[in-house]
């Protein structure tokens, strides 16, 4: 029957304009697996979706660059994108630095092992809140005209270019993981230097199929020479503290086919405050497709404006540019780190408009600088299971928007959502979670979707009108065909298909169950689980969750309409679709278990896994666990159609009883603070922005607690720090080697990359033998600082000033270490 609710109806827009192949890729530094159309990425000739992220090797400890490449890699990521910054390798004209954490051919080298592409984004100007934009002080300070084609600065960037050339040239080429270029940063006027940076890089060997340039801002970039690269932040530190939430920012909260975005390193240049602004052709370039290198992973946090972001606010602006034709996922950051020393960040001493910290550059991305993850994680690695499984699918549908959608970033009423189709088939988007202005439930909802007459006309999901619960971020599929069978629709997001054996094997007389695809599902919370199909449905067998048979009084399938049924989600469903002699199993995983859901296919065979630790497949293709106690890892098996527990025990040959194995949390103790003298309200600013306060200030107006940590136990070591305040640094020996601006949010420390780690007292018990002076000093914050935070730490500083007649704010409220071994799968 017909819609009855017009507001959501969409009918299918084919492509514009042919299929084309540019010469970049093709003609122009072939490449064995990676090419490029107008329209999306290919590899090996099959349409995919790449799914890059950040992490800047120099801001990582070299040891543990492994696991957190092969995190990236368990997350969905399928390239790794790093700053190389100038000013971390030169610091000195002509003493070029290459050694550990600095050794980015090792770098290189890692990625590959972890099964990851790489993006070396050279610059050599890279912003990246680095000091100068990553010029060393004496390239800053030269008298040339920077980046242009000045005969002065172009043989600066020579000698520069060179020695890079030198450690990575035998690594790039037809057959090497680096597969793109990125040029400069953020340049907007300067078309024929971002060409003349090509040549250079090339004739120093520096070679890819994919060259690169970021295009925000209105950029100019030289035709058909690199890719314009787009990006997307929900909120963003660039602004100032009593600015409200940018347009720009809320832009990304809305399905749109406006890729530029002005306001992404708008603190450096003008920029117009808008609203929604009118749409443009589905593809920015004519020659490329849609692709993204700055989708926000999180946020960096200034002193004057700290921006926080929850996991589904990160989650629905990356959802929203899927949605919008993305062909490549980028983030910034994916992975945050650690300036490698002392005076190398974006600062008002800079002359930039912004203070950042001196050392964290967290960026509360989904893996923390610590390396734990952070709350983005669990949504993003679901999307990327998504684009794994469909992307050769997905990657050449255009998106069509609906005729009624949100006009301005105001309208916190209509619908957001969006369809990507070839016109036989696709997949419905839905992105109803922005932060800061709240969201009520959309009422009577009811898709009406046109496709091609070929394939059948309209199809109306679900069966009858239900509500949209503020949060949802789902891509439901529309006339999916695998295996055989058809899936009409669902009300459920697709996470990945599980194959079954060869062939052969599937043809041979012992073939079981297992040679029949697995299409696996997860429920929205709130929204209840329909699809329809023309084949036959049945509950499998096993149920999913345990291997029980259904239970006669439970009403797992209701039968909803002809082929229309509704699933019982209150655990895994198991559920059997056959037609025309194929079947399809469909598994459908209930919404509470959305975030342990993990999708691993690194080792080339892929593998649903549940656990709420970290999982990733290490160089043998075991799981591995990092946890502070032994962990719960179910795998899902297809051949009995359940999931079963994964045997694991420590890594090095620990025990595997719990009882004994090392790891957990540990109380730290605190000495007794030594207060210093009151703050100021400021402590002065730049362009109308607060300054932070200097290290002679911390020293003066901070309290001091002395930390005393326990013993180590022999796995990998994290300082957690729940505090109130305005800025906090820990000193090592009086030296300090990390810090903090307060956003209401726990500060957690690797204690091993500050040698803090392997520390043990003889007998285990105690503190350690050798323990360093560590002392944590936190900066009150006045009751008048101009500083903007996140609504709980706004909420705690109100209450904290009005329960002490507006005495500064300063708490210690716990800190903990807490030890995580890592865990492998035993065979």
């Amino acid at each position: 029957m017909p819609s009855q609710h017009p507001l959501f109806t969409v009918t299918h827009e084919p492509w514009a304009e042919p299929l084309t192949r540019p010469a970049m890729g093709n003609e122009v530094d072939r490449h064995e697996r990676i090419s490029l159309t107008n329209r999306y990425v290919e590899a090996r000739g099959i349409p995919v979706i790449p799914v890059s992220g950040e992490l800047h090797y120099s801001r990582v400890p070299r040891a543990e660059w492994g696991e957190r490449l092969r995190l990236m890699r368990s997350g969905g990521v399928t390239v790794v994108a790093s700053y190389l910054i100038w000013n971390h390798h030169e610091p000195v004209q002509g003493e070029v630095g290459f050694e550990g954490d600095l050794d980015v051919a090792a770098f290189v080298r890692t990625a590959a092992d972890a099964g990851l592409d790489v993006v070396l984004r050279l610059g050599p100007w890279i912003h990246g809140e680095v000091r100068n934009g990553g010029f060393p002080d004496w390239v800053q300070h030269a008298a040339v005209a920077h980046r242009t084609d000045d005969a002065g600065y172009l043989a600066l960037v020579e000698a520069w270019f060179a020695a890079l050339g030198a450690q990575l040239a035998p690594l790039c080429g037809p057959a090497s993981n680096v597969i793109a270029i990125q040029l400069d940063n953020e340049l907007y006027d300067q078309p024929g230097h971002l060409a003349t940076l090509k040549r250079i890089a090339r004739r120093h060997g520096l070679v890819a199929p994919v060259y690169t340039a970021t295009a925000w801002g209105g950029a100019e970039l030289p035709d058909g020479e690199v890719l314009p690269l787009y990006g997307g932040y929900g909120d963003g530190f660039w602004v100032d503290a009593d600015h409200d939430w940018d347009t720009t920012f809320r832009e990304h909260f809305f399905f749109s086919h406006t890729w530029d975005d002005p306001g992404i390193g708008a603190d450096l240049r003008a920029h117009p405050g808008i609203g929604r602004r009118p749409e443009t052709p589905r593809l920015p370039s004519a020659s490329f497709p849609a692709a993204t290198c700055e989708l926000g992973g999180g946020m960096a946090t200034a002193y004057h404006r700290r921006p926080l972001l929850g996991g589904a606010d990160v989650a629905a602006v990356a959802h929203n540019k899927i949605g919008n034709g993305s062909g490549w996922q980028g983030y910034y950051m994916y992975a945050g780190g650690t300036n490698p020393g002392p005076g190398l960040q974006e600062s008002h001493d800079t002359e930039y408009p912004n203070d950042l910290p001196e050392f964290d550059y967290d960026f509360h991305a989904p893996i923390g600088a610590a390396g734990r993850l952070g709350p983005a994680h669990a949504a993003l690695r679901r999307q990327h299971a998504f684009l794994a499984a469909f992307g050769d699918r997905l990657a050449p549908m255009p998106s069509t928007l609906p005729g009624h959608h949100p006009t301005n970033v105001e309208d916190a009423e209509t619908l957001r959502w969006a369809i990507r189709s070839d016109g036989a088939s696709g997949w419905l988007f839905i992105t109803w979670q922005q932060p800061h202005v709240p969201l009520g439930t959309a009422r009577d909802v009811q898709f009406d979707v046109t496709l091609d007459a070929a394939a059948g006309g309209s199809l109306v999901l679900p069966h009858a009108p239900i509500d949209v619960p503020a949060g949802t971020i789902a891509h439901w599929p529309l006339r999916l065909e695998l295996g055989g069978v058809r899936l009409d629709w669902a009300t459920a997001s697709a996470l990945t298909v599980l194959p079954g054996v060869d062939a052969a094997a599937a043809t041979s007389s012992d073939a079981s169950d297992s040679s029949v695809p697995t299409l696996v599902l997860v429920a929205e919370p709130g929204i209840p689980v329909e699809f329809a199909t023309a084949a036959s449905v049945a509950l499998a067998d096993a149920d999913a969750g345990t291997g029980a048979h259904a239970r006669a009084d439970v009403a797992v399938l209701t039968f909803r309409a002809p082929g229309v049924v509704l699933v019982d989600t209150a655990e895994p469903r198991l559920i059997a679709l056959e037609q025309g002699g194929a079947r399809l199993d469909l598994l459908v995983l209930p919404a509470a278990s959305a975030d342990d859901v993990w999708v691993l296919d690194e080792s080339g065979h892929r593998r649903l896994v549940l656990s709420t630790d970290p999982v990733f497949e290490d160089a043998d293709g075991r799981l591995a666990v990092r946890a502070e106690r032994r962990p719960d890892v179910q795998e899902y098996d297809a051949a009995s159609g359940r999931f079963e527990a994964v045997a694991v025990a420590v890594d090095g040959g620990g025990s595997a009883e719990a009882a004994d194995a090392p790891g957990g949390t540990f109380a730290v103790e605190v000495g007794a603070p030594a207060p210093g003298e009151a703050p100021p309200a400021s402590y002065g600013e730049r362009h109308g922005r607060a300054s932070s306060p200097s290290r002679e200030e911390v020293a003066r107006h901070g309290t001091a607690f002395p930390l005393a940590l326990p013993a180590a136990r022999g796995g990998r070591r994290y300082l957690e720090i729940e505090w109130a305040g305005d800025v906090a640094r820990l000193e090592l020996d009086g030296v300090v080697v990390a810090d903090r601006f307060w956003d209401g949010t726990t500060w957690t420390v690797g204690l091993d990359a500050l040698g803090l780690g392997e520390r043990v007292d003889d007998d285990r018990s105690g503190t350690a033998a050798d323990a360093a002076e560590l002392v944590l000093r936190i900066v009150p914050l006045h009751s008048d600082a101009a500083v903007h935070l996140p609504e709980a730490a706004a909420a705690r500083r109100a209450e904290a000033a009005h329960a002490a007649s507006d005495a500064p704010l300063i708490s210690l409220d716990a800190v903990r270490v807490v030890e995580a071994p890592l865990w492998r799968e035993q065979h």
